[in-house]
C-alpha cells in the first residue's frame, strides 16, 4: 500500500454539459419513443457490442482531453524544485486580508468554486419540463448523504411551494375515526428520524438496449441518500383505529397539479413508513415535497408521494393510471408486469466513471456506491478486467438497511485498457445480474428496474466511457 500511495494519480473531471447544441436539438426531435429519446440524448455514442468483452460507448471528451487538461495547469507560477512551490512559498491574498463577516449569508452556499456541480435536467427526455427529472451528480459526491440542494427530482406536472399554515392531511376509510391534521398536529406526535435512498424506477432506463448517456450522473443520478425526520405512518393509522385486518391497502395522494396517487401495501404501512417533513436536519425543500411527503423505503421513488394530502385504508389495490400503464414492466412476450415496486440490489462505480479521465499511471481509489430495497448490503466485489476476475471493495460505515453504501478499493493502473464493473450483493442472498443475465427475462424494450452491472472502459489515453458488456 505504501508503495501504491507514492504515486498517486489524478483524475479530470467529468463535463457538466456533454451535449451540443445541435445533439439537444436533436433529441428534442426525437421524442416518440422513450429509447428514441435516450439514443438521440448520447448523439455521438456509439451502439453497444453483442459480444463478451466488446462495447459500445458513449464518449464525450475529446482525444485530447488528457493533455489539454495537463497544459490548462491551475493558474498558479511553476514550481521551481530547487526553490519550492510559490503556492507555499508566497502568502495568498486570503492570508494576508480580512474575510467575509460572520452571518454574511444567511443560509448557507456552496464555494463558487463548486458551482458547476449542480443537478441537471436531460433535454429531450420529456417534452415538457415541469413533467421531467434532474439528475444527482454522483460522480462529484462523497459518503452517502445526498445534499438537499443536489438531489434529483421528478416531477408529474411540476412543484409547488405551498404555505404549510394550509396545508392539511386526512386519513379516512377503513378506520374508527376519520381524522384531518396541520402540520402543526402532525409536527406534535413522537418524530422518527432515519436514513433511506430512493430510486426513480426509471433509473438506468436508458441503458436497457444500448448505451445511451455517458455519464454516472444521466445513467444513474435519479438516486438520492437523506436522512429523514417525520412520524411513523402506523402511528397515524394506530390514532385512527385503521382496520389493518380488513384494510390490507392504503392509497396515498399528493396535492400538486398530477394529483399522483399509488397504492401501498398494509404490510408496508405498518413497518417502516413515514410521513416525513424534514430532510437532513431541515424542513423539505419545495422541489422534494414540502410541506409534507410520503417515504416508502426500498421502494421504487414514484410511491414516496410528495405533497402528501390524503391517505385512504381500503381493501384492495386501486389501480391508478401509474400503477398499470405507467411504472409497469413490458416483458418479451408483450404482456404488462404490475406492482413491481421493490428497488434491488444495486452498485456502480462513480470514480472512475464515464467522462472522466485519468491523467496517470499509478495508485487510484476506486469508489461507488451500493444500495438494496431489501435491506443491507452485504459484499461488494469490483472487477478491472470486465467481469472474467473480481476483487471484495471495503464497504465504509455506516451499513444501514435501504440506505446507500459506500465501498472503496485500491488500484494501481498501468495504462492499459481496462473495464470496471461491480457488483453487489445483499443481506439477503440477491445478487446484481450481469446485463445478460437480466434481459435473458426482461428483453430489451424496458423501462423500469434495470439494476444490471453497470461497465465503465479506461482507455490507453486515460479517458473513461460508458460500455455495455454482455
Amino acid at each position: 500500500m505504501k508503495q501504491q500511495m507514492s504515486a498517486p494519480g489524478r483524475i479530470l473531471r467529468a463535463p457538466e454539459d456533454f451535449l451540443s447544441q445541435e445533439q439537444i436539438a436533436q433529441a428534442r426531435r426525437a421524442r416518440r419513443s422513450f429509447m428514441g429519446k435516450a439514443l438521440a440524448m448520447g448523439a455521438g455514442a456509439t451502439a453497444a457490442a453483442s459480444a463478451v468483452g466488446q462495447a459500445g460507448s458513449a464518449r464525450p471528451t475529446s482525444g485530447s482531453a488528457a493533455q489539454a487538461a495537463a497544459a490548462a495547469g491551475n493558474g498558479l507560477p511553476d514550481a521551481d524544485p530547487g526553490r519550492g512551490d510559490p503556492a507555499i512559498l508566497e502568502l495568498p491574498e486570503h492570508t494576508r486580508g480580512l474575510g467575509q463577516p460572520v452571518a454574511a449569508r444567511g443560509y448557507g452556499q456552496p464555494s463558487q468554486w463548486e458551482r458547476n456541480l449542480q443537478r441537471r435536467e436531460s433535454p429531450g427526455l420529456t417534452r415538457v419540463s415541469a413533467a421531467s427529472v434532474s439528475f444527482a451528480p454522483l460522480q462529484g459526491m462523497f459518503g452517502i448523504i445526498t445534499p438537499n440542494g443536489l438531489h434529483f427530482e421528478r416531477h408529474h406536472q411540476g412543484w409547488w411551494d405551498i404555505d404549510p399554515s394550509r396545508h392539511r392531511l386526512m386519513v379516512h376509510g377503513l378506520v374508527r375515526e376519520a381524522r384531518v391534521f396541520t402540520m402543526d398536529d402532525l409536527m406534535r406526535l413522537p418524530a422518527v428520524s432515519r436514513i433511506h435512498f430512493i430510486e426513480c424506477g426509471a433509473n438506468s432506463g436508458m441503458e436497457w438496449s444500448n448505451v445511451a448517456v455517458p455519464t454516472v450522473q444521466y445513467t444513474h443520478g435519479m438516486l438520492s441518500c437523506c436522512e429523514y425526520t417525520g412520524v411513523l405512518l402506523s402511528t397515524l393509522l394506530d390514532l385512527c383505529g385503521a382496520d389493518t385486518k380488513k384494510g390490507r391497502y392504503l392509497l396515498a395522494e399528493g396535492a400538486d397539479g398530477s394529483s399522483m396517487t399509488r397504492t401501498i401495501p398494509m404490510e408496508n404501512a405498518l413497518d417502516d413508513v413515514m410521513v416525513a417533513w424534514a430532510m437532513n436536519g431541515e424542513m423539505l425543500r419545495p422541489e422534494n415535497g414540502y410541506p409534507l411527503r410520503l417515504v416508502v423505503p426500498g421502494i421504487q421513488g414514484v410511491s414516496w408521494v410528495k405533497y402528501l394530502r390524503r391517505l385512504e385504508v381500503g381493501d384492495q389495490r386501486w389501480d391508478t393510471k401509474d400503477e398499470v400503464l405507467h411504472y409497469v414492466d413490458l416483458m418479451p412476450d408483450g404482456t404488462h408486469r404490475q406492482y413491481t415496486s421493490i428497488q434491488e440490489v444495486k452498485s456502480v462505480i462513480t470514480t472512475p466513471s464515464g467522462g472522466q479521465v485519468l491523467l496517470d499511471k499509478g495508485y487510484y481509489n476506486v469508489t461507488g456506491l451500493a444500495w438494496s430495497g431489501r435491506g443491507r448490503i452485504k459484499t461488494v466485489d469490483v472487477s478491472f478486467d470486465g467481469g472474467r476476475n473480481w476483487r471484495r471493495a471495503r464497504l465504509e460505515n455506516p451499513v444501514l438497511p435501504k440506505a446507500l453504501t459506500r465501498f472503496n478499493i485500491d488500484w494501481v493502473w498501468d495504462g492499459s485498457p481496462v473495464v470496471l464493473q461491480s457488483r453487489a450483493t445483499d443481506e439477503t442472498g440477491h445478487v446484481q445480474p450481469r446485463l445478460n443475465q437480466l434481459r435473458a427475462v426482461r428483453g430489451t424494450r424496458s423501462i423500469y428496474h434495470n439494476n444490471g452491472i453497470q461497465s465503465w472502459k479506461v482507455s490507453e489515453s486515460g479517458e473513461v466511457s460508458n460500455v455495455q458488456v454482455y
